[in-house]
């Protein structure tokens, strides 16, 4: 049973974010000003905050994600924002070597951050506004087999397409997905209201 302040939290998040993608729509020239009210309600009452992405998995993110592959709820994100995204984020994003194919890493830093190496060799460097380090969570795994920003360098924040907030590996085998504290405080009403276990393991392609 949901609380009644939790979808009144829920409610905030969704009306923020139809405000933010419709605004970004008008910007962009997609829907003129008459079309902008309507846009904002249509998408409040008719969208949703997540999606299910199903992935064949790999080693890259294990154990949040198994080696197998298995469905993931995630948290779609209008802004792009250092209110919206943070660092210790799993985020889904486009696959900078296929551009067609997409990966789940997690966000180790953001613009403005300094990124020293442990190599002496290489050279100190600040991210630059709108770019994002990337790491996979298993530390075992060599850059190039691990596949992250270590192997190919910063990555746009515009190749974001969401917050992985709950995975789901086997029909017992399931839960939300440890995001960086902020991350987890904004995503918990909507994993309250938006969650269904059921569906995600009925349809899980895997």
């Amino acid at each position: 049973m949901v609380s009644l302040s939790t979808w009144f939290r829920y409610a905030a998040h969704k009306f923020e974010y139809s405000i933010s993608l419709s605004w970004k729509k008008y910007n962009v020239g997609q829907i003129n000003s008459t079309e902008l009210t309507d846009a904002i309600w249509k998408n409040f009452f008719q969208g949703k905050l997540t999606y299910t992405h199903w992935t064949k998995g790999g080693e890259a993110m294990a154990p949040i994600i198994s080696p197998t592959g298995g469905a993931l709820l995630v948290r779609k994100l209008a802004n792009l924002s250092p209110t919206q995204v943070f660092a210790g984020d799993v985020v889904l994003l486009k696959d900078p070597e296929k551009s067609d194919d997409l990966i789940i890493r997690r966000l180790a830093a953001l613009e403005g951050y300094e990124m020293v190496s442990n190599d002496e060799k290489d050279e100190p460097f600040v991210l630059e506004k709108d770019q994002c380090w990337v790491l996979a969570d298993n530390q075992a795994l060599k850059p190039k087999e691990a596949r992250d920003s270590r192997l190919f360098g910063p990555v746009p924040m515009t190749d974001i397409l969401g917050r992985v907030i709950y995975s789901l590996r086997t029909a017992v085998d399931h839960g939300p997905v440890e995001n960086s504290r902020m991350a987890m405080n904004q995503d918990a009403p909507v994993l309250a209201v938006e969650l269904d276990v059921e569906e995600m393991a009925k349809n899980n392609k895997t």
